[in-house]
């Protein structure tokens, strides 16, 4: 006995839709954060016109773990430009956390990156760590703040 073609349609129009439900609501794990070692973040030669802030990171670490200080990560370079995380920390807690660089040379850039940057911001914060999720049409943004972060991170504790 053969299926009905509308039947046979509807069974796979209905699996889908259900594959599609599921796959976007998985949340992406970022390893990018924890892969590379201290020091050897990716950072471009080239800066795609920022803010003028050279690349490589300027960590500004006294080697404590007391008081108040502040880290900035390396720049990372991404498709879209570069972006480099800046955090405050009293004592080994992370108080405070901004993007020094984030990509904004178009329009397009500015608007995703206006609301990301501070969803990151917000994760770091709750986080106190790297390991934060990415910000979801903001991958690229997100995996370089994700680099920056964990630079700063190990500045400050090394």
């Amino acid at each position: 006995m053969k299926a009905h073609p509308l039947r046979r349609t509807a069974l796979t129009c209905a699996a889908t839709v259900t594959v599609t439900v599921l796959a976007l609501a998985l949340k992406p794990h970022s390893t990018t954060a924890t892969a590379a070692p201290s020091g050897s973040a990716p950072s471009g030669d080239s800066s795609s016109g920022s803010s003028g802030v050279s690349s490589g990171g300027s960590g500004s670490s006294g080697g404590s773990t007391s008081g108040t200080r502040t880290v900035t990560g390396d720049t990372v370079q991404t498709r879209y430009g570069p972006v480099q995380v800046e955090l405050t920390l009293s004592g080994s807690k992370i108080t405070a956390a901004r993007a020094v660089q984030s990509p904004g040379d178009d329009p397009r850039s500015r608007q995703i990156n206006a609301a990301a940057v501070p969803t990151l911001v917000q994760e770091t914060l709750s986080a106190q760590s790297a390991r934060i999720d990415t910000v979801s049409g903001a991958t690229f943004t997100s995996e370089g703040y994700i680099s920056s972060l964990q630079s700063a991170l190990d500045q400050a504790h090394g």
